[in-house]
C-alpha cells in the first residue's frame, strides 16, 4: 500500500510539474507585472489605510495560488462542471432575490455564514455555459441555437439587475454575449439589436433607478454638482491633468494624499496611477493591457477544442472591459460604475475572478500543446 501511495504521489508532482513547465509564461509575466504595478500604486494611495494594503497583498497572493490552480485542471473537466457552476449560481441569484441582506437599497449579499455576492459568480458561469451548450451543438450552429443562448444569458442578467446591480449586469452580459459572438452570431441581427437598443433607450430611461439617472446625468455635465455628484469625475481629471508626461513621483499624488480622490484604492486607483506616473506611465500600462488582451485571444484561438475557444475569447473581453470601463469611467467618458482596474484594485472578490481567468488561459494554453 505504501508503494502505492508513493507512485501516486510522484505521479501527481510529475502531473503538476509538466503542466507548470508548459505555462505561458508571457500571460503569467503580464498578471505578475500588472499586480506589482497595481500593489505599488495602491500603497501609496493607501498610505492612511494600512490595513487595505495587507489585505491587498492578501488577496494577490489567493488569486496567484487560484491561477495556478486553474492551470492544474485540464479543459475538459472544467467543461464538464460548467453547467452545475451555471445552475448553482442561479439558484444562489435566486435565494438572493428572496433571502438576501440589503445594504443602501440594494439586495446584492447572500448570507451562508459568510457573506458573498453570487452576481460576481456569474462573470464566470455565464461564459462556461454558454461556451459548454455551443460546444455540445457543433460547428453547424442554428439561428434558434443564438435565441437559446440569449435566455440562458437573460435569466442571470435578469436577476442581477433586480437587485439592482448595472454595472454587474452589464459586465455578465457582455461577456455572454461576447461567447454568442464568436460562436458565429450575424452582423445583420448585431446590428439589428443595436438599432433596437438605441431606438428603446428612451423607454429604458423611464425603468431607470433615480440613481442610475444620476449617474448618466453626471456624465454628461459633472459641473453641476462639482460638490456631490460630479466630485468623484472631476477629482479624478484634476489628477490625471496634473501628472503631466511624467508624474509627480510615487508618493508625491497631492490629489490622492490630500484625500480628493474618492475610492483611492479601488475604483479609482487609476487617478492615482495618472497623477504618480503620468501619461508616459499611462502609455506603459495601456501597452501591458493589451498584451494582456491580445495573449488571451492568441491562446483562444491555437485553443484545441470548440469550448476553450469560446471560453478564453470570452476571457479576452472579459480583460478588454474591465480594463476600458474603469479607465472610461475615471477619465470621465463612461458613468461612474463599480467596476475595478484589472489586477490592480484593491479587492478581493475581482482578483480571485480575474485568478481564475487567468488560470484557464492558462490550462488551454497548456492543453493546447499536449
Amino acid at each position: 500500500m505504501s508503494n502505492n501511495l508513493l507512485n501516486s504521489g510522484s505521479g501527481l508532482l510529475r502531473y503538476v510539474l509538466g503542466r507548470l513547465i508548459r505555462c505561458d509564461l508571457m500571460l503569467v509575466s503580464l498578471v505578475m507585472t500588472l499586480s506589482t504595478i497595481g500593489f505599488i500604486t495602491l500603497f501609496s494611495a493607501g498610505y492612511s489605510f494600512p490595513w487595505r494594503i495587507e489585505d491587498q497583498l492578501r488577496n494577490i497572493l489567493v488569486a496567484g495560488t487560484v491561477m495556478l490552480l486553474f492551470a492544474m485542471i485540464p479543459i475538459r473537466l472544467l467543461k464538464k462542471v460548467s453547467l452545475p457552476i451555471f445552475l448553482a449560481g442561479c439558484l444562489l441569484l435566486l435565494a438572493t432575490h428572496f433571502f438576501g441582506v440589503t445594504v443602501k437599497g440594494a439586495t446584492r449579499w447572500l448570507n451562508v455564514g459568510i457573506r458573498i455576492q453570487p452576481s460576481e459568480i456569474m462573470k464566470l458561469g455565464v461564459p462556461l455555459m454558454l461556451a459548454w451548450y455551443y460546444h455540445v451543438r457543433g460547428e453547424h450552429v442554428a439561428w434558434w441555437d443564438h435565441i437559446v443562448a440569449f435566455l440562458f444569458l437573460a435569466v442571470p442578467v435578469g436577476f442581477i439587475l433586480k437587485q439592482p446591480d448595472l454595472g454587474t449586469a452589464v459586465l455578465v452580459a457582455i461577456a455572454g454575449f461576447s461567447v454568442i459572438f464568436f460562436a458565429g452570431l450575424n452582423w445583420k441581427v448585431i446590428a439589428l439589436g443595436v438599432t433596437g437598443v438605441l431606438v428603446s433607450l428612451p423607454v429604458v430611461w423611464n425603468f431607470l433607478y433615480d440613481y442610475q439617472r444620476e449617474r448618466i446625468l453626471t456624465l454628461i455635465d459633472p459641473t453641476n454638482d462639482p460638490l456631490g455628484r460630479g466630485f468623484h469625475t472631476l477629482q479624478s481629471l484634476i489628477a490625471i491633468g496634473s501628472g503631466g508626461v511624467f508624474g509627480k513621483g510615487w508618493m508625491e499624488g497631492t490629489q490622492a494624499h490630500l484625500d480628493f480622490i474618492p475610492e483611492r484604492t479601488s475604483d479609482f486607483l487609476f487617478a492615482v496611477f495618472s497623477e504618480e506616473f503620468g501619461f508616459v506611465g499611462n502609455i506603459v500600462l495601456l501597452v501591458l493591457y493589451t498584451l494582456l488582451i491580445g495573449r488571451s485571444f492568441f491562446i483562444a484561438a491555437t485553443a484545441s477544442s470548440r469550448f476553450a475557444r469560446l471560453l478564453s475569447a470570452s476571457i479576452g473581453v472579459i480583460f478588454f472591459t474591465y480594463t476600458f470601463v474603469n479607465m472610461g469611467m475615471v477619465s470621465g467618458i463612461l458613468p461612474v460604475v463599480g467596476v475595478p482596474l484589472p489586477f490592480m484594485s484593491y479587492g478581493g472578490t475581482a482578483l480571485l475572478i480575474l485568478g481564475m481567468c487567468s488560470g484557464i488561459l492558462l490550462s488551454v494554453g497548456i492543453d493546447s500543446e499536449a
